[in-house]
């Protein structure tokens, strides 16, 4: 959905302040080329769209903190952005404003091997952390689906998890400390050689503040011991209700596992369509567990966790037999998102958490919501903390399946809330789920969170439109791109 956002310099600041970067830059790292700008419009939400008016290239500390000055000075908002794979319409652009890129801030600054620190700037990949110390046996924890490509700036943004999120934590867990450039364009330390500091916790309130607060240029993140072993298994089961039974038993049995995951059987025929892992095709559901530590006490949990799944029901269990089978059950199920591209022309992607225990009663809810707008559901989540990613397939080319989809999805993001939980667990609020804020938040809690971003940004140039509700924000509709009545009249142009 392409909107107008209210752009605070005007055409004439942006233009003058894209002279300025070219002088100061050069000219082959400013974009205000249409054509180039188009590929910034967007992040992982595609439906959002807006063309910002240039792009800038830093390649440091100093040169980021010398944009941000420049946007501020003018009065021209701007949107940091990483990978552009983000699931909530974080990244999307101003209309009129910057996009500040980072992808060529990838240096790795330091490894302190001896602390099981590195630092390392905002476009390195979560991947390419653990790359860099794999020799050395150590590796960084948070594994988003998407981790081969996303950034580390971007995980701090959102404070992503992933699968092993249920034993490590997120993002926040696994950083120590952060060079910030505050939107008046001044540059900070927040953090230390501890994950925890004495006073105000800035460091944290900054990590998942989803790009509205600052832009973190170097990152100084935890890096942990692989583990002595590593245990893997997938477990088959004739309901969804019999394998969130398993989870809780699981649970209940003191077994914290690195991983529990959840498919039904419309994520497994996506992901056995794309990536042949060998997931059980015609199964309603299946876990995916995974145990690691020292070598006797995951043996030992392991062969507790098998028997769990038995007397729960389980129809079939898979122990990989090599470390290979076990790295394509993983593909397998970190292709998910992509893979539903097998199975549906077009799909909303959801996120939200409810109290592990709601497992059931919310999947039935979703199953009687989605026979209600007559649309299919996909389920692959995060079991283990209740981190739903129900997936709303549908076709935009049948006149009004995009309205239901997109309807259907935000139901069950504030369904997540009225089960105890959240509309978010890892993507963020956004653009997409600015408009549900008010179902978990009261006018004081949503105030409160507003001074601390005019604290950190007075003037509201920072990412803004994100997070908060408003009713410019609120009148749109996500979907395929609508022109704005004004743009169909003719009076504004999209870019």
């Amino acid at each position: 959905m392409t909107a107008t956002r209210e752009v605070l310099g005007g055409p004439a600041a942006t233009e003058a302040l894209a002279a300025r970067l070219r002088t100061a830059l050069g000219s082959g790292r400013v974009i205000t080329d249409l054509t180039r700008l188009r590929t910034y419009e967007c992040d992982g939400i595609t439906g959002y769209r807006v063309v910002p008016a240039l792009v800038v290239l830093p390649e440091s500390t100093e040169e980021v903190a010398l944009v941000v000055a420049a946007c501020a000075e003018a009065g021209v908002p701007f949107v940091a952005r990483g990978a552009g794979t983000g699931l909530s319409g974080g990244a999307l652009p101003v209309a009129g404003g910057a996009v500040i890129s980072l992808a060529r801030m990838r240096r790795v600054l330091e490894i302190d091997l001896e602390n099981q620190r590195m630092t390392v700037e905002p476009g390195v990949t979560n991947a390419d952390i653990s790359k860099a110390v794999a020799a050395r046996n150590l590796y960084f924890a948070p594994d988003p689906s998407s981790q081969t490509v996303c950034t580390i700036g971007g995980n701090i943004a959102e404070n992503s998890g992933g699968a092993h999120c249920l034993k490590y934590g997120f993002t926040t867990n696994h950083v120590h400390a952060m060079t910030l450039v505050l939107p008046d364009g001044s540059v900070v330390t927040v953090g230390g050689n501890g994950v925890e500091q004495v006073g105000p916790d800035l460091r944290g309130a900054v990590i998942g503040s989803e790009g509205t607060l600052a832009i973190a240029t170097s990152i100084t993140v935890r890096l942990l011991r692989t583990p002595e072993a590593v245990r893997t298994l997938v477990a088959d089961f004739p309901s969804a209700d019999t394998a969130a039974e398993a989870v809780s038993r699981i649970i209940a049995a003191g077994i914290i596992p690195a991983a529990v995951e959840m498919l039904d059987a419309l994520a497994i025929e996506a992901c056995e369509a794309a990536v042949h892992a060998g997931y059980s095709l015609g199964t309603a559901a299946a876990l995916v567990v995974e145990l690691d530590g020292p070598e006797a006490s995951c043996a030992e949990d392991f062969a507790r966790v098998e028997q769990i799944c038995r007397d729960a029901g389980t129809t079939h269990i898979r122990v990989p037999g090599s470390p290979a089978e076990r790295t394509l059950i993983w593909k397998g199920r970190k292709a998910a998102f992509a893979a539903m591209g097998r199975i549906s022309p077009d799909y909303y992607v959801q996120d939200g958490v409810i109290p592990r225990t709601r497992l059931s009663e919310v999947l039935d809810r979703i199953r009687q919501m989605a026979e209600e707008a007559d649309l299919r559901v996909a389920n692959v989540f995060h079991a283990g903390d209740g981190n739903l990613h129900p997936l709303v397939l549908y076709d935009a080319a049948v006149p009004g399946e995009s309205e239901r989809g997109e309807h259907l999805s935000t139901a069950i993001a504030e369904l997540c809330v009225e089960m105890g939980g959240s509309i978010t667990g890892e993507h963020g609020v956004g653009t997409d789920k600015a408009c549900s804020m008010p179902a978990m938040f009261g006018d004081d809690d949503l105030a409160v969170m507003l001074r601390l971003r005019a604290a950190f940004d007075p003037a509201g140039v920072c990412n803004p439109g994100k997070i908060f509700p408003t009713p410019r924000l609120c009148g749109e509709r996500p979907g395929r791109y609508r022109p704005h009545p004004l743009e169909a009249a003719g009076l504004i142009d999209r870019g």
